[in-house]
Order: C-alpha cells, then sequence, then structure tokens
C-alpha cells in the first residue's frame, strides 16, 4: 500500500454504523459488521467511544487484523450532534502475525547442582525457586538481573573467562570459576548456547558445579552498604522490578499466546523501563562505594586488548538490533596494562554500551588501542551526533547527561568510570565535536609486555 488511503464513516449515537464509504464497509463485513449494526472492528469503536464521552475529537495509531494482512492505521473519531464520525487513514499493510516457531528445547549441563538460564546480555530469565532457596538467595530477586549480580566471574587458571570467550564466540563453555555472591561459595559454571527460532544466539542454559575450597563470607569491598540494606534493597526494589521485568518480557515474547501488537509494545517498554530502574540501583550502590574514602581497586596485570575484544562481545547482541557495527580489527595485539579486571571491563561495557546507542543505524563504532609513554590508552570512537565543548566536562559529573530528551541511562555511567579510572592510576577524557563523533580515550599505568 503505497499511498495513504482515507476512509470515512458515521455512527449514530448508540455506535451503530450509519453510513461508510465502500472500503471502510467492506472491512468492518470482514470482522463480522454491516451497516446498521454496530461497528465490528473494536479499536474503531472503542475510540468512538471514547470520542463521544469526552465530546472531543481523539486521533491515535492503531492496527487491526484484517484477514491475512495487519493494518496499521491512524484514527481520528469526532463527536457530532447525533454520532462520531470516522476518518481512516490506511499508513501500512503488511503480513499479519504469527507466532514464530518454538526453538528446540536446551538440556543444562549434565551433573549441575542447579540450574539457570541468561538471555543474549546475559540477564537471568530463569532459576528455580527451591534451587535459589537452597543456594540461599531469593530467586525470584535475580530474576532479570545480569548474572554478574548473582556471580562474581572470576579468570580461570589460564587468565581467560571462559564464559565470555563463549559469549562472543556463540558457543557452550565450561570451566568458569565464580564465587556465589549470596554466600561467598566457590563454584564453576558451564553452559549450553540457546538459539532463538531465527537460528539466533539468545542466551545460556547454564549449570552450577561445586568446587573444592570454599572461602568465609566477608563484606563486599566494593560497597559500603550493610549487608541488611542490601537484602532490604533486594526485597523493596530488585525483586519486584525483576519480577516486573520478567512478566513484562513475557508478554512481550507471546509466552501465553498471541496478543494485540500494541500490548506486546508496550509490554516491551515496561520490561525497558524496569531494566532502567534496576540500572539506576546498581549505578547507585556503585556510586556509594566509589565515593567513600577507603575506597581501593586491584592493581592486576592485564591485558586491555582482550578486555576490549570481551567488552565488545558483550555489546555484539545490541550493537546488531542497533545496526551498528564494531570494528576491534585493532585488538588483535596485547596491550599490557595495570588495572583491575572486573572495574576496567566495566569502564569499556559502559564506553562501548553508549557508542554503540548514541550511533545512527548504519554507523561504525571503532576500537582503538595503542602505547603513549608509561601509559596504556583504549580509545573508543563513534559516528554520533558529538558533544559541545561546552558540555563535555559536565557529563562526567553525577546525573548529567547531554540531551536529557533523548533515551538514555541514569547519568551516572560516565561518572562511575572516570571515578574509577582514577581510582586504578589512570583516566578517562573525551574528544569530540558537534556533527563529529566522539573518541573516549581510558589510560591506565603500562604494564610490562
Amino acid at each position: 500500500m503505497s499511498d495513504v488511503v482515507i476512509l470515512t464513516a458515521a455512527l449514530d449515537g448508540d455506535d451503530r454504523l450509519r453510513e461508510a464509504d465502500a472500503t471502510f464497509a467492506a472491512i468492518n463485513d470482514r470482522a463480522g459488521g454491516r451497516v446498521g449494526a454496530a461497528v465490528a472492528v473494536p479499536q474503531f469503536a472503542a475510540l468512538a467511544r471514547l470520542a463521544r464521552r469526552l465530546g472531543i475529537p481523539i486521533e491515535r495509531a492503531v492496527t487491526i487484523a484484517d484477514g491475512d494482512v495487519d493494518l496499521d492505521c491512524w484514527v481520528k473519531a469526532a463527536p457530532r450532534e447525533h454520532g462520531v464520525a470516522l476518518a481512516v487513514s490506511l499508513m501500512r499493510e503488511r503480513p499479519a502475525w504469527r507466532a514464530p516457531a518454538a526453538a528446540a528445547e536446551v538440556p543444562p549441563p549434565p551433573g549441575a547442582e542447579w540450574t539457570w538460564e541468561v538471555d543474549a546480555e546475559l540477564r537471568v530469565t530463569r532459576i528455580a525457586p527451591e534451587d535459589g532457596a537452597r543456594a540461599g538467595f531469593d530467586a525470584t530477586v535475580a530474576l532479570a538481573s545480569p548474572l554478574t549480580r548473582l556471580f562474581a566471574l572470576e579468570p580461570d587458571a589460564s587468565g581467560a573467562m571462559p564464559l565470555l570467550d563463549a559469549m562472543a564466540e556463540r558457543r557452550d563453555f565450561d570451566g568458569q570459576p565464580a564465587t556465589l555472591r549470596a554466600n561467598a561459595t566457590r563454584v564453576m559454571l558451564a553452559g549450553a548456547v540457546r538459539v532463538d527460532a531465527g537460528g539466533s544466539f539468545a542466551g545460556f542454559v547454564g549449570g552450577t558445579f561445586a568446587a573444592e575450597k570454599v572461602v568465609a563470607a566477608a563484606p563486599a569491598r566494593e560497597s559500603g552498604l550493610s549487608a541488611a540494606f542490601h537484602a532490604r534493597l533486594d526485597r523493596m526494589l530488585r525483586g519486584p522490578l525483576g519480577r516486573i521485568v520478567a512478566n513484562a518480557d513475557s508478554i512481550n515474547a507471546g509466552s501465553e499466546g498471541p496478543l494485540d501488537a500494541h500490548y506486546t509494545d508496550y509490554a516491551a517498554d515496561i520490561a525497558s523501563a524496569g531494566r532502567h530502574l534496576i540500572g539506576l540501583v546498581d549505578d547507585l550502590v556503585d556510586m556509594e562505594a566509589i565515593e567513600r574514602d577507603d575506597f581501593t581497586t586491584e592493581r592486576d596485570a592485564i591485558d586491555l586488548a582482550d578486555l576490549m575484544r570481551r567488552a565488545a562481545g558483550l555489546l555484539a547482541v545490541r550493537a546488531a538490533d542497533n545496526r551498528v557495527t564494531i570494528d576491534r580489527s585493532e585488538c588483535d595485539r596485547p596491550v599490557p596494562a595495570i588495572g583491575e579486571f572486573r572495574r576496567t571491563l566495566q569502564i569499556l561495557v559502559n564506553l562501548i554500551g553508549n557508542a554503540v546507542r548514541y550511533s545512527p543505524r548504519g554507523a561504525t563504532v571503532w576500537l582503538h588501542l595503542q602505547r603513549d609513554g608509561d601509559r596504556a590508552v583504549a580509545i573508543v570512537a563513534d559516528q554520533g551526533k558529538g558533544i559541545a565543548i561546552e558540555d563535555q566536562a559536565r557529563i562526567f559529573e553525577k546525573f548529567e547527561r547531554v540531551d536529557t530528551s533523548e533515551q538514555g541511562g541514569s547519568g551516572l555511567g560516565l561518572y562511575i568510570a572516570r571515578k574509577l579510572a582514577r581510582a586504578m592510576g589512570g583516566d578517562l577524557t573525551v574528544d569530540s565535536a558537534p556533527g563529529m563523533g566522539a573518541r573516549f580515550i581510558l589510560s591506565l599505568p603500562a604494564g610490562q609486555g
């Protein structure tokens, strides 16, 4: 349907179709209606009732099912003395929605003490409540949270992170050392790749295995908040938000059967808002930690190139969804540095995630690495709209963003990232101009190599 088609109809005071042009009448007839009877298309009838009740014209976009096609329409319902006038603009015609074929079930790794599932961005989608209780945590709190909220991942004997490598390469993994945060129990993780109905990577079905050594529980060094406060935070915020996100995702995926596209879109918006709030809670906890006088970071020998590849792998799905290319062709050669592995990865994920979020479709995000004297440098460059000089200091302050009208994070990500970089003896700066994209530059003390 290349041109916009305008349909018109008139309803009486009881919402019966009094007259209509041929196309409107045909659509109404196919929905089971006729002239002289109530309008049979539910969306048209609902808008007519609303306009009549409020006494004002109502305009709204709706999608209606018409046989084997869905029609995207713009509907205007205007109250008249003896009824309602409808004007419908047919904007687009597309094939009717069909539930996707179910992807094949993936069994969990054999022999696991308990199992879990995550989506393509490592957000927890399933843990049995009884497994969580046995392991010492509330499974509902973990839902929709990053897997790293549940486990602190650690490098294996060779310095690799099997789970992150497997995510980047879309393959099964095993032998991932981790610590269960709920009780500081050492565990090993394994996982099998899940794919969706279209064959794309959709996460892992994972298993948790006991490790020989159990370390004593200790307050998390990165947070000065008490364990009791964290428990209340989980119970009052993370848990309820996690359940909201999980249920909204279920509705959006059509797990209980097909729904009108508007409702699935609303569910996606709810899930997105829930994740934003969970992220804000995490950012606030991080902010509290880094602002403590006794906050310190580890001094690990790390490879910035390896961490850059891992961060890019974590953002690969989001970049593909946004039609953005992450160019990591310059990340092949090692770039030794000194810094905390987990915190450096956190900074790079934030920088690449921002670059993907603010890049236009079809754009490229470039990742560069270099040695500059006694500094190891990682650069994330994008093709976004750029940042004015007067805003470049402000974006590193708390709760600040360049354009608050755009969708984005909490305004804490860059503040936290710079604080972490400086705590590791480095810095985080930006080089940008309006219309020229942005280059975020992370520098850390160089390592031996």
